[in-house]
C-alpha cells in the first residue's frame, strides 16, 4: 500500500512540473513573437496618435513608418533612441526591457505617436 501511494506522488509531481515547464515555454513563445506598429506620415499628419499597444519586457517590437516624407522617431526609452527615416517604407526594430510606459514620439509633428505599455 505504501508503494502504491509512494508512486501516486511520484505520477503527481510529474504532472505538476510538466504542466510548469508548458506555462513556461507558453511566455517565451509570447516573448518572442514580434509585435508590429504601422505608422504612417501623410500630408504632415501621423497615424497612430497616442494609440497604446501591451507589449512583454524584452518583446521585439518593429516599428514600420510608411511616410511620403523624411522624418525622425524619437523612444523615450532608457536609453533613448532615435530613429532617421526617409520618404517610403523603413521598418525598425526595438525591445524594452524594463516595465513601464514608453512613448514613440515625432518631434517635428509635435506628436506622441504610440505608447508601448511594457509589462
Amino acid at each position: 500500500m505504501h508503494r502504491l501511494r509512494t508512486a501516486s506522488a511520484v505520477v503527481a509531481t510529474i504532472t505538476l512540473l510538466a504542466g510548469l515547464t508548458a506555462c513556461g515555454e507558453d511566455d517565451k513563445a509570447k516573448t518572442d513573437e514580434v509585435v508590429v506598429v504601422k505608422i504612417t506620415q501623410k500630408d504632415g499628419t501621423i497615424e497612430p496618435s497616442g494609440d497604446r499597444v501591451d507589449v512583454s519586457a524584452g518583446q521585439p517590437v518593429d516599428l514600420e513608418v510608411t511616410s511620403d516624407d523624411a522624418g525622425t522617431l524619437h523612444v523615450h526609452s532608457d536609453p533613448e533612441q532615435e530613429f532617421a527615416y526617409q520618404a517610403g517604407t523603413e521598418t525598425f526594430e526595438i525591445q524594452i526591457d524594463r516595465p513601464g510606459v514608453v512613448a514613440v514620439e515625432s518631434h517635428e509633428l509635435d506628436q506622441v505617436i504610440v505608447q508601448l505599455e511594457v509589462r
